[in-house]
């Protein structure tokens, strides 16, 4: 159920800490790879020697290890992560994960995490009912964090009501529930295109463009997520891609992009085409260096093979195209006329006029228009949280096509 799903588990200052290793024991025995993160006041409610033991890793607190001298980086823990489970929460850190406090390893990593936060709240019922507390918890949610709500019963104080943590069986099967239910695209073959293509013009020189394969990347990331089986198809790009249901396939120019793409396409349920083909490419190719001192009044150049264009005339019956559309004027009539002529289900507008937006950056501003006549806009934000949000059209448009 949960098999290679990677868990970071964050521990507060609460008696309530004694419950976590047998949540860790049931993420474990269900394939899952938990990381431990606690804040120094939980050190005093659970051993970090049990929690490292139950789950097979350092146990991490503190920014900069003395012992070992190595360093916790916040944000790879961040990226790392499929889920994050704040439990026990303290009323305390509640209120540092609202306002944004960060002054400890945990925080730092909540605050640079971009998977779904869940959190348990553990204290006393009078703490629990208390209008910042509620507030506070309210506000969270608005961020998009999960709350697991605390169980009714007795309390450490001898009291009895709303505090205590969730026993961890429960912990666990809201977990499960959640991924169950964001595998929206289980088992279905993904193909993504990124990056830029090189045109050679001689040993040294190429045709190219500025296009990172960040778009590409995360598209491919939000996917795998969704338990598709994805095959990317990445130009020359800096981005290291590791994910167990990701297939890379490295090319250079258009042509061999051209190549993979209609032989990957061909047993594809979606495609999406974030690439940035070029349109040129020389005639022919140099097979020395072009001297300066030789002089070069030209470079002949021919067209490429208009690759979206391609798999829209080779498209079947119940395949997804998507493309995208980068312009400066005339965006709308001009990503639809893309789409019309190329065959396409869904195309991502966006503009080079738009600060923050385009190419090498990791923000985005996008349209999204559907061929069922739908024209979401989407605010300017991370390409990641675009790479979401274009995952919803392409399965209401899948429901509703």
């Amino acid at each position: 159920m949960l098999k290679g799903k990677k868990i970071i588990i964050g521990i507060t200052g609460s008696i309530a800490a004694y419950k976590i290793p047998l949540v860790i024991r049931l993420l474990k025995k269900e394939g899952a790879e938990v990381q431990i993160i606690m804040t120094p006041a939980a050190k005093d409610f659970v051993t970090p020697l049990t929690l490292s033991a139950l789950s097979e890793r350092p146990v991490l607190i503190d920014f900069f290890d003395k012992d070992f001298g190595t360093w916790s980086s916040h944000i790879e823990l961040g990226l790392w992560a499929d889920i994050m489970l704040i439990a026990p929460v303290s009323a305390n850190t509640i209120a540092k994960m609202v306002t944004g406090i960060a002054d400890n390893l945990l925080l730092t990593t909540i605050l640079s995490a971009r998977c779904k936060v869940f959190f348990a709240p553990a204290m006393d019922l009078d703490m629990y009912k208390h209008p910042t507390t509620i507030e506070n918890i309210n506000k969270l949610q608005s961020f998009g964090y999960k709350l697991i709500k605390p169980a009714v019963g007795e309390l450490a104080s001898g009291l009895k009501g709303t505090g205590r943590l969730e026993e961890p069986e429960n912990i666990v099967s809201q977990i499960e529930n959640y991924f169950n239910d964001s595998l929206s695209f289980l088992g279905k073959k993904v193909m993504i295109t990124a990056g830029p293509t090189y045109e050679t013009i001689d040993p040294v020189r190429f045709i190219g463009n500025y296009s990172s394969g960040k778009m590409g990347v995360e598209i491919a990331m939000a996917f795998a997520k969704q338990g598709a089986i994805v095959n990317l198809i990445i130009g020359p790009i800096n981005i290291e891609i590791d994910h167990p249901e990701i297939n890379v396939t490295k090319v250079t120019s258009a042509a061999e992009m051209h190549k993979e793409s209609l032989n990957i396409f061909r047993y594809s349920d979606i495609a999406i085409m974030a690439a940035a083909v070029a349109d040129f490419t020389p005639y022919s190719i140099e097979q020395k260096k072009i001297k300066k001192e030789d002089g070069l009044n030209s470079i002949k150049l021919k067209a490429t093979v208009d690759i979206l264009a391609d798999l829209g005339r080779n498209k079947k019956d119940g395949q997804i195209l998507v493309g995208f559309a980068l312009e400066t004027d005339n965006g709308l009539v001009n990503a639809r006329k893309k789409m019309n002529n190329k065959n396409l289900d869904v195309i991502v507008l966006n503009s080079l006029k738009d600060a923050g937006a385009g190419f090498g950056y990791d923000t985005n501003k996008v349209t999204i228009l559907t061929k069922n006549g739908d024209e979401m806009i989407f605010g300017l934000k991370p390409k990641h949280e675009v790479a979401i949000d274009l995952l919803s059209v392409i399965e209401k448009y899948n429901i509703h096509k």
